[in-house]
């Protein structure tokens, strides 16, 4: 029981939500040019737009049963879902750059283009064979959130960044105990993930 309400309360598409409050929170300054006052508002189309419209789309898949279920435990399964939550993703950040009159000398840009880089190579990764997205999600968050506080020098990140990589094992034990994932296909994730955010975060910041 355990297993299953974690791996929803930390669904890879929630991920980028929590990841911008906890921002909102702890280190304001690092969303500019977000002002302060519009943070509230953004969190909120932030969750719609990578959140509520990807889920809307599985719901869609799974009306013509394109997938059997919403976890879909089958690798072609996830093909086509994750193809369009694929381009979700990148068309989100491209408008957010058309019409929010943003660029990748912002700080909001440059975390949306690895999240975005997390998305496809997952994505991608998935043609060729099943990686837990749960895991790439999960330590492609660490891999913002380690950079994130050599670059900033901030203390305040440094105990949340360690209650992640705890949540990060929780989350893969998670995985496995479910039976949806094998350790093989968890711990590339692991790897896939951290390895894509800290690439991004390196070339970007």
């Amino acid at each position: 029981m355990w297993a299953r309400v974690l791996s929803v309360v930390f669904h890879p598409l929630f991920i980028p939500t929590y990841f911008f409050w906890f921002l909102s929170r702890v280190l304001p300054t690092s969303l500019e040019p977000v002002s302060v006052a519009l943070h509230t508002k953004f969190i909120i189309f932030i969750f719609l737009v990578t959140c509520a419209v990807p889920l809307i789309n599985v719901a869609i898949f799974r009306m013509f049963r394109t997938v059997r279920s919403y976890g879909m435990p089958d690798r072609r399964e996830r093909l086509m879902p994750f193809v369009f939550i694929s381009l979700i993703y990148v068309i989100v950040t491209y408008l957010f750059h058309l019409h929010g009159r943003m660029n990748l000398n912002d700080n909001f840009m440059k975390f949306m283009v690895v999240i975005d880089m997390l998305v496809v190579i997952g994505t991608i990764a998935t043609f060729f064979f099943k990686v837990s997205i749960h895991s790439l999600s999960v330590w492609g968050l660490i891999g913002m959130l380690v950079p994130l506080m050599k670059i900033t020098e901030v203390n305040t990140l440094f105990y949340p960044t360690l209650g992640v990589i705890v949540l990060a094992g929780f989350v893969m034990a998670a995985r496995l105990k479910t039976g949806v994932h094998n350790p093989r296909e968890v711990m590339w994730g692991a790897v896939l993930g951290l390895a894509t955010s800290v690439t991004g975060m390196v070339l970007l910041f």
